[in-house]
């Protein structure tokens, strides 16, 4: 690897967002960024709850970024040849289905946030032996609740309701995959022979793989009735899969693979057990490494997969906490509500709302996930008197991804018995020093926030760079030059906003009738 040119050897990371997509070149030997290029990702929105994204267009914008970050790359005097390995990163759960002959899409991607499933998971607790509706009957064999995120839920829905699905399925041309299987199949080939597989993180969130085999798990794949034959194989997050077909980076192999999340701790070099990072972007989600040991929560928290470096290598398990709203809160006070003109104005607007309103906003648009999981939630705001202004829910807007952290924070303590000491972040919304210091208010510990901001594409690159070498050490990267946020109030102060906040969460339930 020593022989390339002017940056020495490099490795790429394509990071499949909600929002945006972007591929970014790293050097392979410090993590530097050489070139980087970004595109957002337009989303669709048919009915109330309902979430989709073109996956046609998903591709599209992921091949613009690899051609327009490999011209910066040649630009800066560097050659595509110097690209040693490809990292796939990719939001999560977000469900597609397409035809194995054509390679077109048989319907729009679902997002991980579509909540149209809210009826398949009714009729799925039907199915429950002994008519408990149990909805964490299957979490011994997959690590997940029953709910409207899974992708497994929504492969069932585009199979009930979607003419084309059901035939394709009769024909058995009908492929399914997350975000990462449909980029690595079409970057692989197509239907040229491309490669159909995804990486044990992402099969982890499917509610079909078994966690323990991490093989797809024939009981799974029985209760949903989803055939085999349209699932992509197993991999684990760091080997060659194969090798892009086309383009600038043709030949190039692709190497590693993880869902955002995973990738995000991996990136923030969360490798020990007992080491935990959040990650606050449309959503937030907090992931907390519990190394060869599988914790079933009792707390609503979710058993995954936080990577698996090779074939032969053991997986390393974390537990998780997802919450359905973080920044995708500012982004309704701003685009429904019109009070923000931008995210980054949240700051400024928070800091001007005076000190005597304890307004609190539980933004459950669609439903509470961790540790809650209730879709019949939906969005309050509590203590308006009659001094609130538009700054007051701008505030509450804020805290609200802090205290659903600590909701996450204290089951997770509750279910490892062991408190945690410090808490890894990176993400957008930690540019925002105040929300940083409101989380550290209001959990009790201290947090560093990643000298690094690209933590979640640095972890695609890493897999990938690991995949071609197995001996390849960790590269000499810095993450702990963060800044560090410690706590400012008492415990007190802290205990009695945090109740406030549980009284206003017992008034979001239930209002969702089905």
């Amino acid at each position: 690897m020593s022989e390339c040119g002017k940056f020495g050897p490099l490795v790429g990371a394509i990071d499949e967002g909600t929002s945006s997509a972007r591929f970014i070149i790293f050097k392979a030997n410090s993590c530097e960024v050489v070139a980087t290029y970004q595109k957002e990702i337009e989303q669709h929105f048919p009915q109330e709850g309902w979430v989709e994204q073109d996956a046609c267009a998903i591709l599209e914008v992921v091949t613009i970024c690899i051609n327009e970050a490999v011209k910066q790359l040649v630009s800066l005097g560097g050659s595509p040849k110097d690209i040693v390995a490809i990292g796939v990163t990719n939001q999560r759960e977000t469900t597609i289905v397409w035809d194995k002959i054509t390679g077109k899409p048989l319907y729009n991607a679902i997002v991980w946030l579509d909540m149209r499933t809210s009826s398949t998971i009714d009729k799925l607790l039907d199915l429950v032996p002994n008519k408990t509706r149990n909805k964490n009957y299957l979490k011994p064999l997959c690590g997940l609740p029953m709910s409207p995120y899974f992708s497994a839920v929504k492969l069932r829905w585009l199979a009930d309701n979607v003419e084309v699905v059901q035939q394709a399925l009769k024909n058995g041309t009908c492929c399914f995959g997350t975000v990462d299987t449909w980029l690595i199949w079409n970057l692989t080939g197509g239907v040229n022979g491309g490669k159909h597989i995804t990486d044990v993180t992402n099969a982890s969130r499917t509610m079909l793989m078994n966690i323990e085999t991490l093989n797809w798990d024939p009981l799974l794949m029985k209760f949903f009735e989803i055939p085999k034959c349209v699932l992509p194989q197993i991999k684990s997050s760091s080997e060659i899969y194969g090798y892009i077909a086309d383009g600038p980076l043709r030949s190039i192999p692709i190497s590693g693979c993880l869902g955002d999340q995973q990738a995000a701790l991996v990136g923030q070099l969360c490798l020990q057990k007992g080491q935990a990072k959040a990650t606050y972007g449309t959503g937030c989600f907090v992931l907390y490494n519990t190394g060869d040991v599988r914790v079933n929560s009792s707390k609503g928290l979710l058993t995954t997969v936080a990577y698996q470096l090779g074939a032969n290598n053991a997986p390393c398990y974390a537990l998780e906490g997802s919450v359905a709203v973080a920044g995708a809160a500012l982004g309704w006070l701003k685009d429904n509500v019109g009070i923000l003109e931008s995210a980054k104005q949240s700051q400024e607007l928070a800091e001007m709302s005076t000190e005597n309103g304890s307004v609190v906003f539980v933004p459950a648009f669609s439903g509470l996930y961790a540790p809650y999981w209730r879709q019949d939630a939906r969005g309050v705001i509590c203590g308006i008197t009659e001094d609130t202004n538009s700054n007051h829910i701008v505030k509450a807007a804020l805290e609200a991804v802090c205290f659903q952290v600590r909701d996450i924070l204290d089951a997770m303590n509750e279910d490892c018995g062991i408190p945690l000491q410090l808490l890894k972040v990176d993400g957008g919304m930690t540019s925002n020093s105040l929300v940083m210091q409101m989380q550290t208010d209001l959990i009790g510990i201290n947090i560093i926030k990643a000298g690094f901001t690209e933590s979640t594409a640095l972890g695609a690159a890493l897999v990938a760079f690991w995949g071609l070498d197995r001996n390849t050490q960790t590269p000499n990267i810095d993450i702990q030059n963060g800044q560090m946020y410690s706590p400012k109030i008492t415990e007190d102060e802290r205990d009695m906003r945090y109740k406030q906040w549980k009284m206003a969460v017992e008034r979001s339930l239930g209002w969702e009738q089905n």
